[in-house]
């Protein structure tokens, strides 16, 4: 009986051949990587180089801010983009705290009522900053920075995609440390000057901030009123005598005439914060604060030269 030969093996070359022309699993895609909008500083470096050299064009900054969480976090993304989307050259994001005594307590008290957290609003962030053109800065009170710490603090806002830093209430002694693990995580941190402020102490304020310097125009807790202090065209003018950063006026700006009297005097941004939270706070629904929103932002925007 005739016997079946037995089959070879291919030698070990040729199956390392074969295998290495075999076509591959397809691969799972990429994520995109994150997308890093410019920093704060940047951008207002540009507005003011922009500003000298159109005569007829300042390029004020719009800084419009909001409170996260009012009135829910998926209402706070959508305010976002759309503020992105109407021309916020950057925008200032509220952290709710029980305590806030410079923003006023309604927006907050809704967004801690509706149980918004940190972790919430940097959760929300990561998800919404790689869509934003513009550079939002955080604005947080000191005690939940300490609460947290502030490297861990500092390391949970970059990964967010968070550009600066605004604490109103830091202290001096502070000051030089959270700055310190700022910059560690790309970070600017933003300082406030006030028309109480003495002026060695401006000097002090204006060389160590980034981003821009924040200059409250009123002392006291930010809201709507009718005029603009006139104080403020002076302000603006003896910070610049200190530094040549960007100087950006809030508290109590709600009106596109107070905007226009703002860039006039010479400040490079204008930031709009109590009027923009009403928008969506006080609507009868998100619908419908997103819609007052953007009307009003857009109205505020097209009064900057």
């Amino acid at each position: 009986m005739a016997t079946v030969p037995r089959r070879r093996k291919a030698p070990a070359a040729i199956r390392a051949v074969a295998a290495a022309v075999a076509p591959a699993a397809p691969l799972a895609p990429a994520k995109p990587a994150r997308k890093r909008c410019l920093p704060v500083s940047e951008t207002m470096s540009r507005l003011m180089a922009n500003g000298k050299l159109c005569v007829t064009d300042e390029q004020t900054a719009f800084i419009p801010y909001l409170t996260a969480g009012d009135p829910d976090l998926s209402t706070a993304a959508e305010a976002l983009r759309l503020l992105d989307a109407c021309g916020a050259d950057v925008i200032e994001l509220g952290v709710p705290c029980s305590d806030p005594y410079a923003d006023g307590p309604a927006s907050t008290a809704r967004a801690l009522a509706g149980g918004v957290t940190l972790d919430g609003v940097l959760a929300m962030l990561k998800e919404v900053t790689p869509e934003l053109s513009c550079p939002v800065v955080l604005f947080s009170y000191f005690k939940p920075i300490m609460e947290r710490g502030m490297a861990d603090f500092a390391a949970a806002a970059e990964e967010a995609g968070v550009h600066g830093l605004l604490v109103p209430d830091l202290p001096s002694v502070a000051t030089s440390a959270l700055r310190s693990e700022a910059m560690k995580n790309n970070l600017e941190l933003v300082l406030l000057t006030t028309p109480a402020t003495p002026e060695e102490r401006m000097r002090e304020i204006t060389e160590a901030s980034d981003g821009f310097v924040y200059l409250v125009s009123v002392n006291g807790v930010t809201g709507p009123r009718a005029n603009v202090n006139t104080r403020v065209e002076s302000l603006i003018q003896e910070v610049k005598q200190v530094t040549d950063k960007p100087v950006a006026v809030g508290f109590g700006i709600s009106t596109p005439e107070h905007v226009k009297q703002i860039a006039e005097w010479g400040a490079d941004g204008v930031i709009i914060g109590s009027a923009m939270v009403r928008q969506l706070g006080e609507a009868a629904s998100p619908k419908e604060g997103l819609r007052r929103l953007e009307k009003y932002a857009r109205s505020m925007k097209n009064a900057l030269p």
